[in-house]
């Protein structure tokens, strides 16, 4: 990235280039081999090493797929706002989860990684939590007065059985959970 370390600290000693005559050999193009990258993102070499992650250290994909690295916003395509822009980013490849909804859930206004860790996880579909607590996060529990104790209320409808069954799309219920064009309560 621009500001830390300069050219060299990505794409090699330029020196060494020169001294060859130009060789393009000796130049490191990081959009080929990530390794350049984890020399400062560790972090991000780390999740790539879950169990669920983009086919990046397999080289099927590669960080500058997703990210511009002499860009001052990280993300691509260019331009617009930064959510707009990380889903636009996701959609290149994710066209179907992305593309619009009559019925759109809310959470796409928020990001794809309101939900999905783009790096890696330990859960199935790069998901930041096992399910369905990662719905929970935004979907509230109703509990007090006139709530019986023990059920989890969302909204005015009682999920105690149906959360028993699984996720909220994993039980039948929500099973278009990125929007529906037919039903406004996600599903198909």
């Amino acid at each position: 990235m621009p500001g830390r370390g300069g050219c060299e600290s990505c794409h090699g000693p330029g020196s060494e280039h020169i001294r060859t005559g130009g060789s393009a050999a000796l130049i490191i193009n990081p959009g080929r081999k990530p390794e350049s990258c984890f020399q400062c993102h560790l972090d991000v070499q780390a999740e790539f090493n879950l169990p669920q992650h983009h086919p990046v250290i397999e080289g099927y994909m590669n960080c500058v797929d997703c990210h511009d690295p002499h860009g001052g916003d990280i993300l691509k395509p260019e331009g617009g706002l930064a959510m707009a822009r990380q889903n636009e980013s996701c959609a290149r490849c994710h066209e179907a989860q992305t593309h619009p909804f009559v019925f759109e859930h809310e959470a796409l206004r928020e990001g794809c990684t309101i939900c999905h860790n783009p790096h890696g996880s330990i859960n199935e579909k790069l998901l930041v939590a096992n399910d369905p607590n990662l719905c929970l996060r935004c979907h509230s529990q109703a509990n007090g007065p006139g709530v019986p104790a023990g059920h989890i209320y969302i909204g005015n409808t009682d999920h105690t059985q149906l959360l028993q069954m699984g996720a909220c799309w994993t039980s039948g219920c929500h099973t278009a959970v990125h929007g529906s064009n037919v039903d406004p309560r996600l599903r198909y």
